[in-house]
């Protein structure tokens, strides 16, 4: 069975493939592809604590990808998870004090995005040449720190690609910001922008949806696709690690084969935590997905109330990565909620993008609820989870898997949940030195960057990634920044198109 994929704001009738879907990242409706029908996982659970990582990526692609062949699969499967990650396991479970963590920060850019964005490009390639594409891939991208660089890497020197990202110049760290402007690749153009993350992601959006500018691109052999987790083919790879997780914890004599567990996953745009949700959906035993969220605290409200406002303060946080008051992946998970309206789902977006806000049903509501708790995590709450964590187990952990590991302490004392629990560690401490270092010394450090780096390292004694390594003596190759509303400017710049 071909399994399809469709528009959450179009009809069933205008379904693709899942290479057609891949290949063209957002629907011209808007919308975001979706399967039309829960995919079949040929996978026992009980042979999960004996597969390698490789193996249980190939399982779940093959569920949602079936216009790809098992060869075409396994080809993506084995380019993507190779020495690039610097630990074998490629997402090893480690456990300290109460709780168990998923780290996803092996990869080549020391953050969650590696996982995803390593197979991207090549399920991408593969997916144009059983197409027959014609057109050179633009992937146009906006990024709130990790994204950028991952895909950068990712899509660096890819025949028939040209990466563009846009970042908030004031809304990610030292260290993502070295990453990303010494970025090297012919292919690869970074843009910064005086805003922040949402004006990017709302901009590129409009950017996609504006059928003239399509147009135009196609007249010069170009077309746009997206490396964001609005790409089906970037939030796919990501089910891998949970039932990844789930084995290891297994293999560890942790939990019985068939025990449901917990994950709390901290996230901004939400397509980490919806990738846990469709493991849900395929049969993962899974008790509660807790969504953490940082002062910018939008999901939270949502999952609590059903209204989604985007109309709030926006804060600068030690956790840029989730400095976002519009979860993009999201539409995935009320689009589900409500049945699969995709009428009453473009209702809801377009209320958000005009109104700022939206309320869902009450049915609606309820289905979210019974999947989903949520809660958020103050700067202190956070600085207060790395300092602990540190204290008493000598882990360190960055400040966006604190935001999750202080929620999942607020979690288990609000309910006396038990399950064990999953703590989705989304980035290297490296990647935040200076907040790491602030809150394990108890005072704010006042070096960042790379000196930051040095003097974490001397703290935690643990060794260097090669990401971190190579930025000592990396040369900076962009270093152009224009205002939100000159971003399409910039692509035909970039393009060189009149």
């Amino acid at each position: 069975m071909t399994l399809l994929y469709r528009s959450t704001r179009g009809p069933k009738s205008s379904a693709l493939t899942a290479s057609a879907a891949i290949l063209q990242g957002l629907s011209p409706d808007g919308g975001l592809y979706v399967p039309t029908a829960t995919p079949q996982l040929d996978l026992d659970l009980s042979q999960l604590p004996n597969m390698t990582y490789k193996q249980v990526a190939f399982h779940v692609l093959q569920a949602f990808l079936t216009d790809f062949t098992d060869s075409e699969i396994q080809t993506c499967v084995d380019a993507a998870y190779d020495e690039k990650f610097d630990d074998p396991q490629i997402a090893p479970i480690s456990h300290h004090g109460d709780d168990f963590y998923l780290e996803l920060f092996h990869g080549a850019t020391i953050a969650f995005k590696d996982l995803a964005l390593s197979i991207l490009p090549h399920l991408m390639t593969t997916a144009a040449k059983k197409n027959h594409f014609k057109k050179e891939i633009v992937i146009l991208t906006a990024t709130s720190g990790d994204t950028g660089k991952a895909a950068m890497a990712g899509f660096a020197d890819v025949p028939g690609t040209k990466i563009i990202v846009f970042y908030p110049s004031q809304g990610v760290s030292a260290i993502q910001k070295q990453q990303m402007i010494t970025q090297v690749g012919d292919n690869t153009y970074v843009v910064a922008i005086n805003g922040n993350f949402d004006q990017a992601q709302t901009n590129v959006k409009e950017i996609f949806n504006d059928k003239a500018f399509m147009e135009q691109l196609a007249d010069h052999g170009y077309q746009f696709s997206s490396a964001n987790s609005i790409n089906i083919g970037r939030l796919v790879p990501q089910v891998a690690y949970y039932f990844w997780a789930y084995g290891q914890l297994v293999k560890q004599h942790a939990v019985q084969n068939g025990d449901p567990i917990n994950f709390t996953v901290p996230t901004g745009n939400f397509g980490d935590i919806l990738a846990g949700y469709y493991a849900k959906k395929l049969g993962l035993p899974v008790n509660r997905l807790i969504c953490a969220s940082n002062q910018n605290n939008v999901l939270t409200d949502f999952f609590k109330t059903g209204y989604y406002d985007r109309i709030r303060p926006f804060f600068t946080t030690t956790s840029p990565s989730m400095d976002i008051l519009v979860s993009s992946n999201l539409e995935r998970l009320v689009f589900d909620a409500t049945g699969e309206d995709d009428d009453q789902t473009a209702a809801y977006m377009h209320e958000l993008e005009t109104a700022g806000h939206y309320q869902v049903k009450p049915d609606v509501l309820e289905r979210l609820q019974a999947n989903f708790s949520a809660d958020f995590a103050s700067a202190d709450d956070d600085r207060q989870a790395i300092a602990n964590v540190y204290d008493q187990t000598e882990f360190a952990i960055d400040p966006h898997t604190a935001v999750a590991k202080a929620v999942a302490d607020k979690y288990r004392q609000d309910t006396r949940d038990d399950h064990p629990m999953v703590i989705v560690a989304t980035a290297s401490p490296y990647k935040f030195p200076n907040a790491v270092l602030s809150a394990i010394e108890g005072q704010d450090v006042q070096v960042d960057g790379l000196d930051a780096v040095t003097q974490l390292q001397s703290t935690i004694k643990v060794p260097l990634p090669k990401a971190i390594q190579t930025l000592f003596d990396a040369k900076v190759r962009h270093n152009e920044t224009v205002q939100p509303d000159e971003m399409q400017a910039a692509i035909k710049n970039i393009l060189k198109i009149d």
